[in-house]
Formats: structure tokens, C-alpha cells, sequence
């Protein structure tokens, strides 16, 4: 069993910078991929950022890409999240995944069926 435990999220002005916290429980926290996702209001949840197990490969939506950092410590079992130039449309909450099955295939990081375990989300709000 995994237990993401997302926190880190609050009220920011656009052009701030949040830096999002994932605790995962579990032995071998090491070797699960982790996800970033986020749903807007009155939105489908989307994929965000990955990483891989040893955070060698990170993966973006396009829309996040120069701005957010993905990263891990796995001496800590954390994943990080660190956004910055924050805009009004990264409003969202954020969740946290974990895969447990290795990827071998980097498409699956992007899939939100990929991950089988999931925080309960940490609300980012962005005033314009």
C-alpha cells in the first residue's frame, strides 16, 4: 500500500512561485514513478509532471514546461513539485500518484489510469 500525502498548496499572486510536497508511504518509495495531476473547476483532471523512480527523466505538459520542476528525494520518500510564474489558469487542486508497476513505455506517465494510488489533493489558487 501507498499513501500519497500531498501539501505545500495555497492563495498566490500571479507571477509567485509554490512549492508543492508529496509523502508517500512504503518501503520501496524508491522504485514507484510518481505523478502530477490537477483539476480546474468544471475541468477533467490533466496530467501535470512526472518522474521517473531515480528522477533521472522528468516529463511536462506543454503548458507547464519552463515553469514547473518536478524532482525527488527518495532518502526522504518525497516528491516535489516546484511551480513557478504561477497564472491564473494553474488554479486547480493538485494530486499526487504513485505507480507501483514498472514503466516501460514513457507514454504511460502521462496516463492518469497508470497510477493506482493518489492523495487526497492540496488546493492551488492563483489571484490575478
Amino acid at each position: 500500500q501507498v499513501q500519497p500525502v500531498e501539501s505545500g498548496g495555497g492563495l498566490v499572486q500571479a507571477g509567485g512561485s509554490l512549492r508543492l510536497s508529496c509523502a508517500a508511504s512504503g518501503r520501496t518509495f524508491s522504485s514507484y514513478p510518481m505523478g502530477w495531476f490537477r483539476q480546474a473547476p468544471g475541468k477533467e483532471r490533466e496530467f501535470v509532471a512526472a518522474i521517473s523512480r531515480s528522477g533521472g527523466s522528468t516529463y511536462y505538459e506543454d503548458s507547464v514546461k519552463g515553469r514547473f520542476t518536478i524532482s525527488r528525494d527518495n532518502t526522504k520518500n518525497t516528491v516535489y513539485l516546484q511551480m513557478n510564474s504561477l497564472n491564473f489558469e494553474d488554479t486547480a487542486v493538485y494530486y499526487c500518484a504513485a505507480r507501483t508497476e514498472p514503466v516501460y513505455d514513457s507514454s504511460v506517465y502521462y496516463r492518469e489510469a497508470a497510477y493506482a494510488y493518489w492523495g487526497q489533493g492540496t488546493q492551488v489558487t492563483v489571484s490575478s
